[in-house]
């Protein structure tokens, strides 16, 4: 049903109305770092998009909009973590209207959203790709009531395996892939008891490739309950801690906000080329 205010005035409902002025274009593009923690491990990716655009208001960030009858704040993410994954490694890039500080906007925008949803790093764009330099993540992943040396065996089972086929429901139907191939770097660690009686758990430590279908935290769980009967008696806490270019010989995943901060070091930021474009002919 619709709302009264939605028919009156002078145009008949569902005529075209004129459009009006073209939206500003963005003249700074700022990407962010932000964390999924605790309880918040469980929002949703639309339900953060949502609590992000709050935050853009609140912030009073001029950002830039899309054009047409419903324009949106230009805001780019990135390869976001599956619902009921915490992590400590989410990227976006927003696009504004007007030259900001980095870390002043970061500080603004981490206030502006609720604990758990922290915003832990930014930098103003210099690079292209920043996408294309998310090759790979690094998870842990915590398997209460897990010995250690049940884990390791289960490990060394799957690494040694050519192919560990495991199956997942997607939209199109019952899927199967290879969970072995995406796999660059796994490791199991002890994790001691944190209260007298308790059993302790066993801590695993994973480097997955971002291939084609993703292969998620949850798939090299199965892989493991295939290659070695591995069976969690309790849901497994899965984490991501970093996700970026892939070193394939040492199994590591560097920052991908680091091209951006060295270039950022040989040049000046767009908010000081505008400050000094500004400045009065003459001045200090």
């Amino acid at each position: 049903m619709f709302d009264r205010k939605e028919i009156q005035g002078d145009s008949p409902l569902g005529k075209r109305q004129p459009e009006g002025p073209p939206p500003a274009p963005a003249v700074q593009r700022i990407r962010l770092r932000y964390t999924k923690r605790g309880r918040l491990r469980f929002t949703s990716h639309r339900d953060f998009q949502r609590a992000f655009e709050r935050a853009l208001r609140r912030a009073e960030v001029p950002m830039a909009y899309s054009a047409g009858f419903t324009p949106h704040p230009k805001v780019s993410y990135a390869n976001a973590a599956p619902t009921g994954t915490g992590s400590e490694a989410e990227y976006l890039e927003i696009q504004l209207t007007e030259a900001r500080d980095p870390e002043t906007l970061r500080v603004l925008l981490d206030a502006s959203l609720p604990a758990g949803l922290d915003i832990t790093d930014a930098v103003e764009a210099r690079t292209p790709g920043l996408t294309d330099r998310l090759q790979a993540s690094v998870w842990e992943i915590r398997l209460d009531q897990v010995a250690p040396e049940e884990a390791g065996r289960a490990v060394a089972a799957f690494l040694e395996a050519d192919t560990v086929e495991v199956e997942r429901r997607t939209k199109n139907g019952l899927r199967t892939f290879d969970a072995r191939a995406a796999v660059a770097r796994l490791e199991a660690f002890p994790l001691r008891a944190d209260r007298p009686g308790d059993t302790g758990c066993a801590i695993l430590r994973l480097v997955v490739r971002h291939l084609t279908p993703a292969v998620r935290p949850d798939d090299v769980l199965s892989g493991l309950r295939a290659t070695a009967d591995l069976a969690p008696p309790v849901p497994a806490a899965v984490t991501r801690l970093a996700q970026g270019l892939l070193d394939e010989e040492s199994g590591t995943v560097t920052d991908p906000l680091a091209p951006d901060r060295e270039a950022a070091q040989a040049a000046p930021s767009t908010a000081a080329e505008l400050t000094a474009a500004m400045a009065p002919e003459g001045s200090a």
